[in-house]
């Protein structure tokens, strides 16, 4: 299918072919018939994807911060490769659009049905492609009589809608508008059909008189002088001052805000859903007791991922107008059988067909041309939708012939790299849910081919070999599929989220002639075989402290959900419990844990004790209350009368005998590469597993039993 795609590096647009995305639970397939350019918000993300990297450092001080940090304490190239996998991202254009749904996901059934007409939000998703899934509270039926060209303006009319909900005026209120931009004459026109008087205010004259049209009761250009624009406020509200302002204008200056300081009523309501500037003049807002308020986009629910992505519903009783009511009522008011209705046909300026795309964009960017609602057409697009793949040729391709499903950042930045410089392995497929993201990395990385298709993998007898790469709710059930078709897996931590999972990789591995293994890359860290070769030469009882400095993630970041990521303790912890594992050299008997109250996000900050066969101890201290710029990993190992230590994997140090050793290196290797190494060529020797089974069993198990022993507040025994 074919998508538009801008590079974020180089800001580089361009309409691409790329492999149709497949429909999953809670979601439908939708076949584009008319996506909308949004003239502001689209032309924003355009020009700063243009922008060089010192341009972007510019605009964006705080992400610079961060990889100052990163740096300090994982070092130059580790960072280097992290950035540049980050711009090398495709970036998706679009997020307001209309279409036919041509699959329905599971859980959604009766929902929406094959045929239906839908129109459809949000950013990354409702992208100008042929085809695009969309979750079920992102989509809303379009009624019979709104055409496609219509009510692709959906989404924007939502975020005006809940920008008019928000400035809380009704009938006979007065509102000014300042900015008659496309956002800004959607509010006009809502604000009118709601009953409100409105003031438009622009610099733009012909923009002024469509707002008139729109439902506008009066107008001023900003050209003219202030005092001129209080006698016009003056005149239409007796000298009171409006009752709310909304800025829809975009202006990296404050004067929006100025202007609301100088034309609001006492105690009015000024709310913001344009970016400008947000200085604003502290007098005026004083002495008039003025409230702002900063529109969410298109309303409740809007960036919150448990309502977006997995369905959950708001209370209608606490929260009426969601953004899937917003959009509903705006196709419901855009019908022509309405006397007043919402006449989105008078906004549109343009309209393209999707191979014109480019042409569109540059109209948008460009000052040639006076625009303002650009459309994007595709036709009939009748053809037959639904997964396929070539029947592969069959050219007996030696050694580790790779199929990797997921290509995030930690993949692109530090697997994958590794990979293509393998001489024994052949990047043979890669699957992504987008497609746009398999075609980018196919060609970073030379993989045969691409696709969204996991099946493609799994059911192709040229592939020997599965690597895991995606979110951790999907690890178990990918490892049990790849190993019941035969192949070899490595999956990357964790290996399961629960003891039923975990069951079900066993019974799987049990049925196949493959192995699997994890990716507990600490293992493989030339330090960690230091200290487990110093070990060796102090035979007996082993006390080790691994110290981690984890840093904060946000309470919303996909990790801390129960049912998509575990929590850390699940998906990092486990890393941690692996290396203890194989320093000590003995099976894990018993775990006990105790959690830090929460104060922010997930739990993060926590004891661990690990008892073992041989009578040694571990304890892992983990957290993620510290400051990145401090080292994140300590290792500390007591045995034979010496200590050993490891100081975020740069630098190594021993004490014994009343003597102290140190050994330090500017680079950090965590193991990625040997752990890769070690996996492909048992692959391509049809050798054994690098690592025991039964201990990445036992590991993960030992893991799950730290949330057990959390939940239940005692010691949580293996066997």
């Amino acid at each position: 299918m074919k998508q538009v795609i801008q590079s974020t590096r180089t800001g580089k647009l361009s309409l691409k072919d790329v492999p149709e995305p497949c429909v999953k639970a809670g979601s439908i397939l939708v076949s584009t018939k008319a996506s909308l350019i949004s003239a502001g918000t689209e032309r924003m993300v355009v020009e700063f994807a243009r922008k060089s990297l010192a341009g972007k450092a510019r605009e964006r001080p705080d992400l610079v911060k961060k990889v100052l940090n990163k740096t300090k304490r994982d070092g130059v190239g580790a960072t280097i490769r992290a950035v540049l996998a980050r711009l090398d991202d495709p970036l998706p254009l679009g997020y307001s659009a209309a279409g036919d749904v041509v699959g329905v996901g599971e859980g959604l059934e009766g929902t929406f049905h094959v045929g239906q007409r839908v129109a459809v939000a949000g950013a990354g998703l409702a992208n100008h492609a042929e085809l695009n899934v969309i979750p079920a509270n992102l989509a809303a039926p379009i009624p019979d009589d709104v055409t496609y060209d219509e009510a692709c303006f959906g989404t924007l009319s939502s975020i005006a809608m809940h920008a008019v909900r928000n400035v809380d005026q009704s009938l006979g209120d007065l509102v000014a508008v300042v900015g008659s931009g496309l956002l800004g004459q959607l509010i006009i026109c809502l604000l009118n059909l709601s009953g409100v008087r409105v003031l438009a205010l622009d610099y733009n004259v012909p923009r002024l008189d469509l707002a008139l049209q729109m439902g506008a009761e009066a107008t001023f250009d900003l050209n003219g002088k202030r005092e001129e624009m209080e006698a016009t406020v003056a005149a239409i509200s007796n000298g009171r001052g409006m009752d709310g302002v909304i800025i829809s204008a975009a202006s990296k200056t404050s004067e929006p805000f100025q202007i609301a300081g100088t034309i609001a009523r006492d105690r009015a309501r000024v709310c913001l859903v344009g970016m400008t500037g947000t200085e604003i003049p502290f007098r005026e807002f004083m002495q008039k007791e003025l409230s702002i308020i900063v529109s969410r986009s298109y309303g409740p629910g809007r960036y919150d991922n448990d309502y977006e992505s997995r369905g959950i519903k708001y209370p209608e009783g606490w929260i009426r107008w969601t953004e899937t009511d917003n959009l509903s009522e705006c196709l419901r008011l855009m019908s022509p059988s309405l006397k007043k209705r919402l006449n989105v046909g008078a906004l549109t300026s343009h309209k393209f067909e999707l191979k014109d795309a480019e042409k569109a964009y540059e109209l948008v960017t460009g000052a040639s041309e006076t625009h303002l609602g650009v459309v994007l057409s595709y036709g009939d697009n009748k053809q037959q939708h639904g997964t396929s793949f070539p029947t592969p040729k069959r050219n007996k391709i030696t050694g580790c012939v790779l199929g990797i499903i997921g290509a995030g950042n930690f993949a692109r930045s530090i697997l994958l790299p590794q990979l293509k410089n393998m001489s024994d392995v052949t990047l043979h497929t890669v699957a992504t849910q987008s497609g746009a993201s398999a075609v980018r990395t196919k060609v970073d990385f030379d993989f045969l081919h691409a696709t969204t298709d996991v099946d493609a993998i799994f059911k192709n007898p040229d592939i020997n070999a599965v690597m895991i790469a995606t979110r951790h709710d999907s690890h178990a059930d990918f490892c049990t599929r790849a190993l019941l078709a035969e192949k070899y897996v490595l999956v990357e931590k964790p290996l399961a989220l629960s003891r039923n999972e975990v069951n079900h990789v066993i019974d799987a591995r049990n049925q196949s002639t493959k192995f699997f293994q994890v990716g507990f890359n600490r293992r493989y860290a030339p330090l960690s075989q230091m200290i487990r070769d110093h070990l060796a030469c102090h035979k007996g009882t082993k006390f080790i402290l691994l110290r981690i400095n984890a840093g904060h993630i946000p309470a919303e970041n996909w990790v801390h959900a129960a049912d998509e990521g575990g929590g850390r303790i699940l998906g990092e912890v486990c890393h941690f419990v692996d290396l203890a594992r194989y320093l000590v050299e003995s099976p894990i008997l018993s775990v006990q844990a105790d959690a830090a109250k929460i104060s922010g996000g997930g739990c993060d900050d926590l004891n661990v004790a690990l008892r073992f066969a041989d009578g040694s101890l571990a304890t892992i201290v983990y957290t993620g209350l510290g400051d990145n710029i401090y080292s994140k990993e300590l290792i500390e190992v007591y045995s034979g009368g010496s200590v050993v230590c490891v100081d975020n994997f740069k630098s190594f140090t021993v004490a014994e005998h009343g003597k102290l050793r140190k050994k330090s290196s500017r680079t950090q290797d965590k193991g990625f590469k040997k752990a890769l190494e070690d996996f492909v060529s048992a692959v391509s020797n049809g050798g054994v597993a690098p690592v025991s089974e039964a201990e990445l069993i036992e590991t993960s198990l030992a893991t799950i039993a730290i949330m057990e022993s959390l939940r239940e507040g005692r010691r949580i025994k293996l066997s």
